[in-house]
């Protein structure tokens, strides 16, 4: 048996692994002079677009565990950039809020996404297609999430 199942070119997951982890080497560059990390990027988005989420909340979006995000969003807070509290309405709820810095600093990541766009397209792959591979994932994590969400996950899912 040839188990062609089991060959790395044949994965569908390998290839969505590895061009999430080159986009991210792409990305570096300009964090750095941000001075934050991939994931420090990513909460910044989420608060950019929506101030004052929980913890929950955040962790979810991000389709993170809380117990992964808390440590994040304390050094995000040492670093100034938000800060976290005690809801007032349901104590076990941390709300997250965005400082003035960490508000100052998405006119500076403003330009991030066109300046990485600008840096890996290539002849070979063109915006339109760019834009359509992003949908096409979009629609994927939603349906995953919806398994996921549902418990409902059969076995044919290991192929992903």
């Amino acid at each position: 048996m040839d188990y062609e199942q089991l060959k790395l070119g044949n994965q569908f997951c390998f290839p969505v692994y590895a061009a999430s982890r080159l986009i991210i080497r792409e990305y570096q560059p300009y964090l750095d002079e941000l001075g934050i990390t991939y994931p420090q990027y990513l909460v910044l988005l989420v608060l950019w677009e929506s101030d004052g989420m929980t913890v929950n909340e955040i962790a979810h979006k991000l389709i993170l565990n809380t117990n992964t995000v808390t440590p994040l969003l304390k050094r995000m807070e040492s670093a100034g950039l938000l800060q976290r509290s005690r809801s007032g309405e349901d104590e076990r709820k941390v709300e997250v809020h965005l400082t003035s810095e960490g508000i100052r600093m998405r006119e500076t990541a403003a330009s991030i996404p066109e300046r990485l766009v600008r840096g890996i397209h290539t002849g070979d792959i063109g915006l339109e297609e760019m834009v359509a591979m992003r949908d096409q994932l979009n629609r994927l994590i939603a349906h995953l999430s919806a398994r996921e969400d549902t418990g409902k996950v059969s076995p044919g899912d290991a192929l992903l």
